[in-house]
């Protein structure tokens, strides 16, 4: 049987930071084989699994998908980055529909940890049962303007608390930026964040995972993909990953 995409609907978004360099704009495509179009050449018709629903946690991170997948997709992201805000808007939904869905590619989410916000931000999207894994990352990324302005208009006094990325900076920075109430707003209990928020075993795997990354891969900046286990060089965005995945996915690349 051919690998073909599923059709799916992109989410554009226009909020960017300038956290990288890479690029912004939306690689679109009014060709037959385009990941947005539904009618699509990439398009298979037949009804769409669940596989983007099953979330298990790895060594480094949490991996989307179905584990027998042909493909699999490392994202290393920083919740302090604009641009990966970015990436989370315009193609993890389209991502979730072509690939995810039908069990053709895995999504591994690997945090990179550059600043103590992100140490903060990335032990709250680890708090909890790995099935809600996905909620909390994109709920953080998607309201990430909100809560980085916060803390981009700080006092410098508070800032720098919150740079020490020690147990009383990752509380205190989770109060100030209401933080712990995104997810007390979602029924978890004050005590669990804060439970997770004081683990500095936790935090301490979490630096080790992405000092790890960037020995294993030399990690560019964020975002950042590696596909089947090669980083892609100059991808820094869904502009960019769209064409390496048409290429991979196409049928004409796909064996019988």
């Amino acid at each position: 049987m051919r690998k073909q995409f599923l059709g799916a609907a992109l989410a554009i978004g226009a909020f960017a930071l300038t956290m990288t360099d890479a690029p912004l704009a939306l690689a679109q495509s009014n060709s037959s084989g385009s990941l947005s179009n539904p009618e699509s050449s990439f398009s298979r018709g037949d009804r769409r699994a669940a596989w983007h629903a099953e979330v298990e946690r790895t060594e480094r991170g949490y991996r989307i998908g179905n584990p027998d997948a042909e493909a699999a997709l490392i994202e290393f992201i920083s919740y302090t980055c604009g641009h990966c805000a970015t990436f989370a808007r315009e193609g993890e939904g389209a991502l979730d529909l072509a690939l995810l869905a039908p069990g053709l590619m895995t999504v591994e989410v690997r945090p990179v940890i550059r600043n103590g916000i992100d140490l903060t931000v990335s032990l709250l999207v680890q708090c909890g049962a790995p099935e809600g894994f996905k909620d909390r990352h994109r709920l953080f990324l998607m309201q990430q303007d909100t809560w980085l302005n916060k803390a981009r208009t700080a006092p410098q006094s508070q800032q720098a608390i919150w740079a020490r990325g020690d147990q009383a900076a990752r509380l205190n920075a989770a109060r100030a930026l209401d933080l712990d109430d995104m997810l007390a707003e979602r029924g978890m209990s004050m005590s669990d964040i804060n439970t997770c928020l004081s683990d500095n075993q936790a935090a301490l795997t979490l630096i080790q995972n992405g000092n790890a990354d960037r020995a294993e891969f030399a990690v560019p900046g964020t975002p950042s993909f590696a596909l089947d286990g090669e980083l892609l060089t100059d991808v820094h965005s869904w502009a960019g990953l769209y064409p390496v995945l048409a290429e991979r996915f196409h049928p004409d690349n796909a064996a019988d």
